[in-house]
């Protein structure tokens, strides 16, 4: 049951992730009871972030009985790789397809007053329209009224052009309204990725905090494998040869691969220069190479070799794009960030996220990948605040003030 609306509306949320969804709608003005996700990673940045409220578990073995009563809103982001467009091999015997389910039977046993569900544009075609249609009918069938539309987190001052379907219900007898937009044609200009992370381009990458204009930046590193597809080297070089050539300076100088990764604010990164192994070693990059130069004192032998660059041919492949400073930048995915555009390395860590609009001090746990596929995973939480907000405006315009 609704509470007055001068108090905090309660919500559930289903599939959290690390809560770029719940983040939103807590800077709306709700109040998250509890959440839940499997990927433990996520829970972790969640519960350093948000709250120790998110249970870690697979929804499908955790009994209704288990979630609070009378909250006002479940929310569930639902996991989407099934219903993807660039899951290819998408279709309707995929058991990810069906976990919206799971949220199917939370809002059956509770009966929560509104649901907002959250998914990819794929799912408005999988099947022809039949997925979208079965999943606006079951909820329909609980006795709410359902909606859905398709939105450009573009358009409502996320600066990122990233397509994704929202479905809302009520059982109240109103109408479903979701936020209007701000950005676009005849509106506001779209935010640009240069006007928010172009003050990062030139902050080295590590994994310890950086220090930028008496701030700290947290989580700011990339991956770096564009080599060979943009900046590539001009020179051909073994990676056998450097690596014992860097093995042979670095035991001259004493110092162990933990204190090369300390010294460069890396984690299990630097010893990947002394692996005699292709397919974990690696040659550092031209930045790396110099800075490691200053602290082995290394010759010369080596140096046109690996730092010398040429733009070579971009062969097009989806986890090989280049970001453009002068637009939004594309969608950030959880495979994979963008080449970052001075074709050096990805878009870091922070760099997502602050495209997915985290505030600043959100900081991520666990792996690169990890974190990557965190934020990748996200509902924008600027989008999520407006929606939240929307919802609000929903309730005071019907006058919706039940104690």
């Amino acid at each position: 049951m609704l509470k007055n609306i001068k108090n905090k509306l309660k919500a559930v949320s289903l599939f959290s992730g690390c809560g770029g969804l719940d983040r939103g709608f807590i800077n709306a003005g709700f109040e998250i009871i509890w959440a839940n996700d499997f990927f433990p990673d996520a829970v972790e940045t969640y519960k350093k972030n948000i709250s120790n409220h998110i249970i870690l578990g697979d929804i499908k073995k955790i009994k209704s009985s288990q979630i609070p009563e009378n909250f006002d809103i479940l929310l569930g982001g639902f996991p989407c790789q099934g219903f993807s467009i660039a899951n290819k091999k998408r279709n309707m015997k995929d058991e990810r397809n069906f976990l919206y389910r799971e949220m199917l039977r939370i809002v059956k046993d509770k009966k929560p007053p509104f649901f907002l569900a959250e998914n990819v544009k794929g799912l408005l075609s999988m099947s022809g329209g039949e997925v979208i249609k079965m999943i606006k009918k079951d909820f329909e069938s609980l006795g709410y009224i359902v909606d859905y539309k398709l939105v450009n987190a573009a358009d409502y001052g996320v600066p990122q052009q990233r397509e994704r379907v929202l479905i809302l219900g009520n059982r109240l007898g109103i109408k479903n309204e979701f936020p209007e937009s701000t950005h676009g044609k005849d509106k506001k200009p779209y935010i640009t990725t240069k006007e928010v992370v172009g003050y990062l381009a030139n902050v080295l990458v590590s994994f310890d905090p950086q220090k930028h204009n008496n701030k700290l930046v947290y989580n700011h590193i990339a991956r770096t494998n564009v080599q060979d597809n943009f900046w590539g080297r001009k020179y051909s070089v073994s990676q056998y040869a450097i690596c014992d050539y860097l093995k042979f300076w670095r035991e001259k100088k004493g110092l162990s691969t933990k204190k090369i990764d300390d010294l460069f604010g890396y984690k299990y990164t630097a010893g990947h220069w002394f692996r005699k192994d292709n397919n974990s070693g690696s040659i550092p990059n031209p930045e790396d190479w110099w800075r490691l130069k200053k602290i082995l004192e290394f010759d010369n032998k080596f140096d046109k070799q690996v730092t010398e660059l040429e733009l070579k041919p971009i062969k097009f492949e989806q986890s090989l794009r280049i970001n453009n400073w002068d637009k939004p930048s594309d969608t950030i995915t959880a495979t994979g960030p963008e080449i970052h555009p001075n074709k050096k390395r990805r878009m870091s860590v922070r760099e997502c996220a602050i495209i997915q609009t985290f505030p600043d001090n959100f900081v991520f746990t666990g792996s690169l990948g990890n974190m990557y596929k965190q934020i990748g995973n996200a509902v924008p939480v600027l989008l999520a605040q407006k929606i939240g907000k929307s919802i609000q405006n929903m309730i005071k315009k019907n006058r919706i003030y039940v104690n």
